[in-house]
């Protein structure tokens, strides 16, 4: 926990407060006060101070009960995001996507540090009003103290401590609800306009497109796909469709895409069963213009998406909870003259997968914000014969443990272009605990530039390269600790190692092992904390 501030507003604010309690009562009251603000509770949000512009941040990536949530510069991390849930009376717990905590304040105390803890639906000390403030600007107030949440001692720093204190609407105390997804600020699931629709009501899917029902009967997959199927024939242009309801589909079945085709799921989609093949609850092959803003899948699907030599795709919010398969595998078949193209994909959490959280096969430009994976069997992002990639972050828990796949895995000459590996693939931080390893290049690879590490208590290798060339690992610096040692090794089979770069991080009881040898490797700036290098 931060330091506790001391004084509470600097000197001109208190000049201003003095000034309005001279002209009475009737100034004080002139705030805005509590009304009934709308959220959606589908949507995902990040919250954005107006007094610092940092984002509400679950502190250290923490998954603990009564782990502090702070504010840190915005980088839309599922560690930033946030759902609304309804607990009656006008009241919202609020949890991160993250850890599936809510928020919740200890005491009424002024000062108490915000904390995240498992949801209780009798916990007031979880429950939250929305307060309007101007512009667009609301205030978190809580049920139990009466007290908004509060940027403590008005900080601007990263790792500024969010508490509560009495509701002055003073601008460190007012957030902006920022909608990730579909675009603009703002957007939820299911907002804007659209051409078709697919909806549940009681145990009855309707789907219409415009005034025109197109499917009415029990089975959500031949809504959806009703839905889709009515879309102008030969369109140039996306038009969409809006899914609201939640139910289940066979493992065995798809929603097919059409090129033009934007998808926006505002519910749950539950694959049951088991198949064969390449199905999966959003597919498409051969198309270009594909969106789909917002999915959560949970169940056994083969594949949670699958897309195959597609060009120009966005996948926005893409949750997937579920008990085996791969979550989303994006491929060419191979076929290098037909490369998958121009794909963007915000942010996807996948849990409990057999396979991959995430898997590429020749995709020449791929943008990336952040791809959290948690018990997954293989590794959180694996990039196979995948160019010009930028990636905001991986974080991986238990990843691949007990295998040789890795939180952030590339392979299959991923980043060689034409015959040579120019940096192209670059990943802003990889975050790895436990699981098989935490960074793995292998297989003719490369043209890699990973910014910050974070790797601790690996089962396997915290990082291994493997006939890797032209790699930088750690620019921005990091820790590696515990768990397996940095490895710089090569099968014979290909040529050896070369043109290798390891700095800047500290390396905690463990060891960078060098054998064979690599051509030009450059180890500099490695804070050795119970640690050795062994050169060959």
């Amino acid at each position: 926990m931060l330091p506790r501030r001391t004084t509470r507003r600097p000197r001109r604010w208190l000049v201003v407060v003095t000034t309005l309690a001279m002209l009475g009562t009737a100034a004080v009251v002139a705030a805005p006060t509590a009304s009934a603000a709308t959220v959606d509770p589908n949507a995902t949000y990040v919250f954005v101070n107006r007094h610092s512009g940092k984002a509400m941040d679950v502190w250290n990536r923490s998954t603990a009960d009564n782990a502090p949530i702070n504010q840190y510069s915005r980088n839309d991390g599922t560690n930033q995001q946030w759902r609304f849930v309804d607990a009656g009376g006008g009241y919202y717990q609020i949890r991160s996507v993250f850890s599936g905590k809510v928020l919740e304040l200890p005491n009424a105390t002024d000062g108490a540090q915000l904390v995240q803890n498992a949801a209780a639906s009798g916990n007031t000390r979880q429950h939250f009003r929305l307060a309007d403030s101007d512009s667009g600007h609301v205030r978190f107030v809580n049920r139990h103290s009466n007290k908004a949440l509060d940027v403590w001692g008005w900080s601007t720093a990263d790792g500024g401590m969010i508490s509560q204190f009495q509701d002055q609407n003073g601008v460190n105390q007012q957030w902006q609800l920022v909608g990730l997804g579909s675009g603009a600020p703002g957007s939820g699931c299911g907002s804007g306009t659209f051409q078709a629709e697919a909806v549940l009501n009681g145990g009855t899917w309707t789907a219409r497109n415009g005034g025109t029902t197109v499917y009415t009967g029990g089975d959500m997959r031949a809504a959806v796909q009703a839905a889709v199927n009515s879309l102008s024939a030969g369109r140039t242009s996306k038009q969409r469709v809006v899914v609201r309801g939640s139910g289940s589909i066979s493992a065995g079945s798809r929603i097919s895409l059409p090129s033009y085709t934007t998808i926006d799921v505002c519910g749950t989609i539950n694959v049951t069963g088991s198949g064969s093949g390449d199905q999966a609850p959003i597919y498409s092959r051969g198309t270009t213009q594909i969106e789909v803003q917002h999915l959560t899948v949970t169940g056994t699907p083969l594949y949670g998406i699958f897309l195959r030599n597609v060009t120009d795709v966005v996948l926005g919010q893409i949750d997937m909870r579920l008990s085996g398969g791969l979550g989303v595998r994006i491929d060419n078949r191979g076929d290098t003259s037909q490369w998958t193209r121009n794909v963007r994909i915000d942010n996807v959490y996948v849990s409990g997968a057999g396979s991959h959280a995430v898997e590429t096969y020749g995709v020449d430009g791929l943008t990336v914000g952040t791809v959290t994976a948690r018990n997954v069997g293989e590794s959180g992002l694996l990039l196979n014969q995948t160019i010009n990639a930028t990636v905001t972050t991986v974080d991986a828990e238990n990843a691949g443990a007990g295998t040789g796949y890795a939180a952030f895995r590339i392979a299959n000459r991923a980043g060689r272009i034409g015959s040579s590996y120019p940096t192209n693939i670059r990943v802003g931080t990889v975050r790895a605990r436990g699981g098989g390893r935490g960074v793995f290049c292998v297989s003719e690879s490369g043209g890699l530039a990973i910014n910050r590490v974070d790797i601790a208590n690996t089962g396997n290798n915290a990082i291994l390269l493997e006939n890797c060339y032209g790699v930088d690992i750690a620019a921005g610096g990091g820790t590696i600790s515990g768990g397996g040692e940095v490895r710089l090794a090569a099968r014979t089979e290909f040529p050896g190692n070369r043109d290798l770069t390891l700095r800047n991080f500290t390396l905690v009881n463990s060891r960078i092992l060098e054998s064979p040898c690599t051509a030009n490797l450059t180890i500099s700036n490695v804070t050795l904390n119970n640690s050795t290098i062994s050169r060959c």
